[in-house]
């Protein structure tokens, strides 16, 4: 055989190969016995030892779930929903839900949680709620939330003369001088990358005043609220008190933290189990985590988080549902805590002794209850 008839042969062989897997997962869609389920980075990973229960309970439905990484799971949900290849269900993105509602690839769900036995939005705190809610109307159902609070060396702040965490910002900003003058002129009191705008956000939905304006059509920049909120932001550089750098910047947060180069930082949940692991043991118990401080006492922050949608395409609705259903379940959601560290989205859930004991998961049960979404777009 000649080399050109090999390499025609194996080019049909490779052809006859993409096409038989392209075939498989036309039918593997089609089957309404598997439900398509695409999750992102460690949620991915760890969903299918969620799944084994819900199969059990729905004899001849299975779950399929495809783990996306986060860096190209936005892009493949677009690719899928251009390609007519979008998944039944999906984890989504809080910030990412008003788009897909925008291109109409997701269905609203009202109807479904109205008639839910197993979905009760009352147990859900109202500012990770609204962040699903669009022209009044719910397109996703919250699986697990985030927020963005303080963690501080509090053995800092009781050498600077405080023995709680600040309350409003005077007192925050009385704490952070009070640091700087105990640490020196080549450390800080907190970091605040400049590459972050969470923090500045944060700090401007506390003013209580819309962030869009003339009907969402601009940025309310003009605001009192936002001359506030970066007045104060900025002060923080020019007094020194934090370092003009970006995150690229600081090789490894945790040793910094940890040789006070800054005693305040604001970040979300996932940092507790990194703090946990990365600081030396001798500080386990020198930090902590505490509520946003607010203009005149506790602040409010970013309602972040994953939801759980349903795309219109999907002939597997039904069954989609039951799956929203069995995720919501505050024991599924204990389970999923254990498993990954993501904050259960339903407030019974909290109950789960592995939270109530946790010291730094406090704070950010206290900031729930004071959480504002970001505006859609």
């Amino acid at each position: 055989m000649s080399a050109a008839t090999n390499s025609r042969s194996w080019s049909r062989r490779k052809f006859l190969g993409a096409a038989a897997g392209f075939w498989a997962a036309g039918c593997a869609r089609d089957d309404g016995r598997v439900l398509q389920f695409w999750a992102m980075g460690r949620e991915g990973e760890v969903a299918t030892e969620l799944l084994a229960a819900f199969e059990r309970e729905n004899p001849g439905l299975r779950v399929q779930v495809e783990q996306l990484p986060w860096s190209a799971a936005h892009e493949k949900l677009l690719t899928a929903y251009a390609g007519d290849a979008t998944p039944d269900i999906a984890q989504m993105g809080n910030t990412w839900l008003p788009e897909f509602v925008a291109l109409d690839a997701i269905v609203p769900l009202d109807e479904r949680v109205t008639a839910s036995a197993a979905v009760d939005l009352r147990d859900y705190d109202r500012g990770i709620v609204a962040t699903n809610v669009l022209e009044e109307r719910q397109y996703g159902v919250p699986w697990y939330v985030d927020t963005r609070v303080l963690f501080y060396r509090r053995d800092l702040l009781a050498k600077a003369g405080f023995d709680a965490p600040p309350r409003d910002w005077d007192e925050w900003l009385r704490m952070l001088a009070a640091i700087k003058r105990l640490v020196g002129e080549n450390r800080y009191a907190v970091l605040l990358p400049l590459n972050e705008y969470e923090p500045l956000v944060a700090l401007w939905l506390q003013q209580g005043e819309p962030l869009l304006r003339d009907g969402g059509r601009w940025g309310n920049f003009r605001s009192a609220g936002f001359k506030r909120a970066v007045e104060l932001y900025l002060s923080m550089y020019e007094r020194q008190l934090a370092p003009p750098v970006t995150n690229n910047e600081i090789a490894n947060v945790w040793n910094e933290f940890a040789r006070a180069y800054f005693s305040f930082y604001i970040s979300g949940p996932w940092q507790i189990g990194e703090f946990k692991r990365r600081l030396p043991s001798g500080l386990q118990a020198s930090w902590m985590t505490a509520p946003l401080p607010g203009p005149t006492g506790p602040g409010a922050s970013i309602a972040g988080g994953c939801s759980l949608a349903i795309f219109r395409r999907s002939p597997r609705k039904e069954a989609a549902w039951k799956l929203v259903e069995f995720l919501s379940r505050p024991p599924v959601q204990q389970e999923f805590y254990r498993l990954t560290g993501n904050l259960p989205a339903r407030r019974s859930a909290w109950a789960d002794p592995l939270l109530a004991r946790d010291p730094y998961a406090r704070a950010f049960r206290d900031q729930l209850d004071r959480v504002r979404p970001v505006p859609p777009g």
